[in-house]
């Protein structure tokens, strides 16, 4: 049977491989963008009302789906016409 002995040195190793790789991960997820958003999403990021989220919807603004009875949002939508708002 081998035995394998571990330094300090490789346990510090390893310490820094993992913060890296944990680094990495929450890097992703907080760079991470849903591309499908809901219409309790897309009020929350753009702070406003449902009624005024439905006006959008109703004079064409704002582009949407509909499966089942939940209406999605496509997120690069949402940003396009922030940006035409700025114009």
């Amino acid at each position: 049977m081998a035995v394998n002995i571990i330094t300090k040195e490789d346990l510090q190793e390893f310490k820094n491989e993992l913060l890296e790789d944990i680094k990495e991960l929450f890097y992703l997820k907080t760079t991470e963008q849903k591309l499908w958003l809901r219409s309790s999403e897309v009020k929350e990021i753009l702070k406003i009302s449902s009624g005024t989220l439905q006006n959008l919807r109703i004079n064409g603004t704002l582009s949407y789906s509909k499966i089942g009875g939940t209406l999605y949002y496509n997120y690069n939508d949402i940003q396009k016409m922030l940006k035409e708002e700025k114009h």
